[in-house]
């Protein structure tokens, strides 16, 4: 009777062993594509197609002035940031570290680390007494769809996503297709 107690056991423990390597192996590779990035130089990424073309518009209807710390004007109108270039204006996205009183219409707010950003278009703000700072998020923010106006690029071998100088993996969330925060692309 001992016996089989003692092979039930170890039967039992060769089992769960097992059982906890192979969960340990599953995790491990679920995601042996992803490469780690965390800061990564405008040249070393290779961007997929031309840069489109840049459209000015010589007015803006409604506009408000923005000025960011380094006392750069930026315009605001229609949820967009435009920035004057010889009378007209351009398209932007607002640099990190601009401070602004309002959110845009149409924000979510994505929770991630205990973190609340408030996301739209691509630009992520975060909350600093009465205003809203523009930002990076942090690595691992996942968002479920693209800004409008990202461009596919590839650095290290690998299919990323670029916007606004953030870099997004394609990933499953749920069985839902997602995008990852994996780096920061530097001028």
């Amino acid at each position: 009777m001992k016996k089989v107690v003692i092979m039930m056991l170890g039967l039992l423990l060769t089992m769960t062993f097992t059982n906890e390597v192979n969960a340990q192996k599953r995790t491990a590779t679920k995601r042996t594509t992803t490469t780690k990035v965390v800061r990564v130089p405008r040249s070393k990424v290779i961007y997929k197609k031309p840069r489109a073309k840049v459209v000015a518009t010589r007015s803006i209807p409604n506009k408000r002035v923005v000025v960011s710390p380094r006392g750069v004007n930026y315009y605001y109108a229609n949820n967009r940031f435009y920035r004057s270039y010889n009378g007209r204006y351009i398209a932007v996205a607002p640099k990190v570290g601009l401070r602004i009183g309002f959110l845009p219409n149409g924000y979510r707010t994505i929770v991630f680390a205990g973190r609340n950003y408030f996301y739209f278009d691509g630009i992520y703000y975060d909350q600093i007494g009465d205003e809203y700072e523009v930002v990076y998020p942090e690595l691992g923010t996942i968002i479920y769809e693209l800004p409008d106006e990202y461009e596919k690029v590839e650095y290290d071998g690998q299919l990323l996503y670029e916007a606004n100088g953030v870099l997004y993996e394609r990933v499953q969330v749920d069985g839902t297709r997602a995008y990852e925060v994996v780096g920061i692309v530097e001028d």
